[in-house]
């Protein structure tokens, strides 16, 4: 393993996508548990991506707070619950997903799962499928299994791996894992890994494997998840997103023919208060929070991540964020939707230093008067 320590001029590689063919048909008897993982067509899903961002909160308060948002995103009806990976960083207070996704499935009935990515070079795989076996049955069949490279380069500097490096580390582990899920013995001789006749003694409950996803930002993304039936979530803007989808799409009737698709999905930003100022003054000052927790391992080594919006109103005048009453936010995400060419619309609920009544009270707004019109809309 080369060494790398955290350096301002560290060199974004281009990424090569993985080309597997993924074991993801429902197999005979078990679609009671995997279908559920699929988009059965018809009406608009919504889900909720969280980073646990930090805020002024004692930690053992922060964790009990975005659990009982959690109870509340269950009764509403949301899909499924995504949480990224991070590390070093307040970007991201869940730097081990596996364990708060366990505590959730414990407060939560219905509402899918899953880690939005789990950052496969910084796992042994063979620990992993473990992890993710007792994930899925600890949830009941709830679990999604999202999968990626990490993308902060610094992160993985402090766990001396070099991002020139994480690509080929996060192709093999895919492939071990995948191998390991849907096998009895594990058998693998690789460049980094090699496992010898391994007893998987833990199956996952959803069959083969529980869903995959994947954080869909270039063409060659699109092509591989298409090919290999993932579903994909992007925060692209809608033009840029409705390019990646059409992709997938095109991809996907080359090599499937038709059949029902994956969940194409797009993340935002959401605010929804009783009058435009006070969502408004809400959303400025957690998203001028959030992002000061997304850049600062960049400011930390003196660079600027020029791609993400600075503040809220670049944000909102790129499409990927929303603030306002009800009725104002109903009619920009519909826009929104039918721009993407979406089929899965995932918010971002609780960010920045809301404090758990003001998200509770967006919520409940958005549940009540914006939701309900979108579940409406074809998917």
């Amino acid at each position: 393993m080369r060494c790398a320590s955290p350096r301002p001029e560290v060199v974004m590689a281009k990424t090569r996508v993985p080309q597997y063919n993924l074991p993801c048909e429902p197999v005979p008897g078990q679609e009671c548990l995997t279908r559920r993982g699929w988009r059965e067509g018809g009406a608009m899903e919504l889900g909720i991506f969280d980073h646990l961002d930090r805020r002024e909160a004692p930690l053992e308060e922060f964790y009990e707070s975005r659990l009982r948002l959690l109870e509340k995103y269950d009764a509403a009806g949301f899909y499924s619950y995504h949480l990224a990976e991070h590390h070093a960083t307040p970007l991201g207070l869940a730097p081990v997903p596996g364990i708060f996704l366990a505590a959730a499935s414990q407060r939560t009935r219905r509402i899918r799962l899953g880690p939005c990515v789990y950052c496969l070079p910084l796992y042994d795989p063979l620990r992993l499928i473990e992890e993710v076996c007792m994930l899925d049955h600890l949830s009941h069949g709830r679990f999604d299994f999202g999968v990626g490279r990490g993308i902060v380069p610094y992160e993985m500097a402090y766990f001396n791996l070099h991002h020139l490096e994480t690509e080929e580390i996060y192709r093999e582990a895919l492939e071990v894992i995948l191998q390991g899920l849907t096998s009895d013995v594990l058998e693998h001789r690789g460049a980094r890994y090699v496992y010898r006749k391994v007893p998987m003694v833990l199956r996952p409950l959803q069959q083969p494997h529980p869903p995959l996803w994947y954080g869909l930002g270039h063409a060659a993304g699109a092509e591989w998840a298409a090919t290999n039936k993932v579903h994909v979530i992007s925060n692209a803007p809608a033009d840029g997103a409705k390019s990646l989808f059409e992709r997938y799409r095109e991809v996907w009737e080359r090599k499937h023919g038709g059949g029902t698709m994956p969940r194409l999905g797009v993340s935002r930003h959401v605010v929804v208060a009783d009058t435009e100022a006070q969502a408004e003054a809400l959303a400025r000052s957690n998203y001028a929070v959030w992002f000061a927790n997304l850049t600062k391992l960049w400011r930390d080594f003196g660079s600027t991540p020029i791609r993400f919006a600075r503040d809220f109103d670049e944000a909102r005048q790129r499409g990927i964020a929303f603030a306002g009453t009800p009725a104002r936010v109903r009619e920009e995400l519909e826009k929104q939707i039918a721009e993407s060419a979406c089929t899965y619309f995932v918010c971002r609920l609780m960010f920045g230093n809301m404090s758990e009544a003001e998200a509770s009270g967006s919520i409940d707004l958005f549940t009540s008067e914006v939701m309900p019109h979108l579940a409406k809309l074809p998917a």
